[in-house]
């Protein structure tokens, strides 16, 4: 098949999930063909199936703002249109969704005629769609699609609640490349960070404010009562300062280091001994998939689809939305020396279940149905 893909190119989970998906299907000898502004981050290796089409934005005196979907569509005429694609995959709703239904009526009009698929990631739902502003569009560009996909059945279902969606939504969760996110042999980093022998917690995010990180420092600062042990805080974001206000206040600052944006996080995970979540929103929590795939177990909120990946009990627990002190103890079970060897090797069996050779055939196999369907 001939693939075009949509995504934002950024750090972001539907972003990684998009261009980890294209790389994968390129392997299996599809021709990918990424249609977005920049480059994407984890598009890092060079492969004959894989394609990259640049997306230009002129400004204009005339426009206050860009008009990126007006120049995403026009990119998407051209790109069909030359390079003959069978199908479009964009992934999150605003604004690739109503783009892609934008290029498809012009290519029609030039006898052109190719589906779309359209993968809900979250945040496209939960928050910005259901801002009145975009919900008419969100729910039209949605039910234009030919084909629609869920990373988890928690999402699906919120999808459902808030729109009127005139078509079924089929649930491919989100998936880890194992080959990348495996444990290493980091112990160096460990001693420098830990030199005498702490135990490691580790949280990643965008440090927005549903990604509650100011729990992390305080069920770090009462797990630190009770045993040595040392946090690091990967991302950045616009909760960051107060966070770093937070642990000046708790002093904790000696234990805790913010280490920023890194693209080589595996590293980090590969040392680390519990993964934090503590999210008001998860539509799958991809960060934990990856901690786990490292033998980290996770320690979350229940929030969203986050219990679909997270087993409570097994790989990590799950505790109520802002529970701190139940964060705690279940952190201490986690971490206690006799339990944390169960929980990392049931992480990493948790993280097997998600593996892309797992995941992709269900994608494939999505795009073959679509097809069928479309072509009757």
């Amino acid at each position: 098949m001939k693939i075009g893909i949509v995504c934002y190119p950024t750090y972001g989970g539907s972003g990684v999930v998009a261009t980890e998906l294209g790389k994968a299907l390129s392997l299996e000898g599809h021709e990918v063909h990424f249609i977005t502004y920049s480059q994407p981050r984890r598009l890092d290796f060079f492969n004959e199936n894989l394609y990259y089409h640049e997306v230009g934005v002129r400004s204009y005196p005339l426009f206050k703002y860009p008009p990126y979907e007006l120049a995403l569509a026009s990119k998407l005429v051209d790109v069909v249109k030359y390079e003959q694609l069978d199908i479009l995959h964009v992934h999150y709703a605003i604004p690739h969704a109503s783009a892609a239904f934008m290029a498809k009526q012009i290519l029609a009009t030039e006898g052109i005629s190719i589906p779309v698929v359209t993968t809900l990631h979250g945040t496209d739902i939960t928050l910005v769609g259901k801002d009145p502003t975009y919900t008419p569009v969100v729910t039209f560009s949605i039910n234009a699609s030919d084909g629609i996909t869920s990373v988890s059945d928690d999402l699906r279902k919120d999808t459902l609640s808030h729109f009127d969606i005139q078509k079924p939504i089929e649930v491919i969760p989100n998936f880890i490349d194992l080959e990348r996110f495996k444990k290493q042999p980091k112990e160096h980093f460990k001693t420098a960070i830990c030199p005498n022998g702490e135990k490691l917690l580790v949280h990643t995010s965008n440090f927005r404010s549903v990604k509650r990180v100011n729990d992390v420092i305080r069920v770090f600062d009462q797990v630190r009562r009770s045993m040595p042990c040392k946090l690091l805080m990967v991302g950045d974001g616009p909760d960051r300062p107060e966070a770093e206000a937070l642990c000046r206040k708790l002093g904790t600052c000696a234990d805790v280091r913010f280490l920023g944006k890194l693209d080589a996080v595996e590293e980090v995970l590969s040392v680390a001994d519990l993964f934090l979540m503590p999210s008001e929103k998860e539509s799958f929590g991809l960060a934990a998939l990856e901690a786990m795939a490292c033998e980290v177990p996770v320690l979350s909120s229940d929030a969203g689809g986050i219990p679909e990946l997270n087993k409570d009990g097994y790989s990590g627990y799950l505790s109520p939305i802002g529970d701190i002190d139940d964060m705690v103890e279940k952190a201490k079970k986690i971490l206690d020396d006799d339990h944390l060897p169960t929980f990392k090797a049931n992480a990493l069996a948790r993280a097997k279940e998600f593996d892309i050779s797992n995941i992709l055939p269900k994608y494939e196999a999505y795009y073959q149905q679509v097809l069928a369907n479309y072509k009757k």
